[in-house]
């Protein structure tokens, strides 16, 4: 598996190796041993999450208060633009975004480190697979506007308005968090 570090370097992209022939193939989705060499984060998945949308859904950016979960996202079916914004108080990089297509083609994964809001487009209908290192916890989960003027998050929208929970319609801006 190649690890790729993005800005903020808190979050890497990872791309397997795929093993193919003409039987199908096989993908090592996960390994612990490198995940930790790589990340430091050396406990165990707490949470698995499943998500279906239609293309043009946009979830999020969600995130939960504490700042002490991590998830792994991929996309096993579909395409997704899985977006990771650094919400951590004082970091040199406090709000600013990385964003990744990922995909059932590509099957690359987002490792999203404690501290970062989450959120992704669907680019088609999908199924998205999340791996959180800390349970959900509904009363400390919190929300910024997709659109959030100071995030000025590139989302490919191609002109078209996303489809919002109301949660998200009603979410606030960073500077109010």
């Amino acid at each position: 598996m190649r690890l790729e570090t993005t800005d903020p370097s808190e979050v890497l992209l990872l791309t397997p190796q795929v093993h193919a022939d003409e039987r199908g193939d096989v993908v090592e989705c996960f390994r612990a041993d490198r995940f930790a060499a790589a990340t430091g984060w050396r406990g165990h998945w707490a949470q698995v999450n499943e998500s279906r949308s239609r293309q043009g859904v946009l979830r999020g950016i969600h995130f939960q208060h504490g700042g002490q979960q991590g998830k792994l996202v991929r996309a096993v079916r579909g395409r997704i633009w899985d977006v990771a914004v650094d919400l951590r108080p004082g970091s040199p990089t406090f709000g600013r975004w990385t964003a990744h297509e990922l995909s059932e083609h590509n099957r690359q994964q987002l490792w999203i480190g404690p501290g970062f809001g989450h959120g992704f487009l669907a680019l088609s209908d999908c199924t998205v697979i999340y791996q959180l290192t800390t349970p959900y916890v509904p009363d400390q989960e919190g929300a910024i506007r997709w659109d959030d003027p100071t995030l000025a998050i590139d989302w490919p929208l191609q002109g078209r308005e996303p489809i919002l929970s109301e949660r998200d319609r009603q979410a606030g801006l960073l500077s109010i968090q």
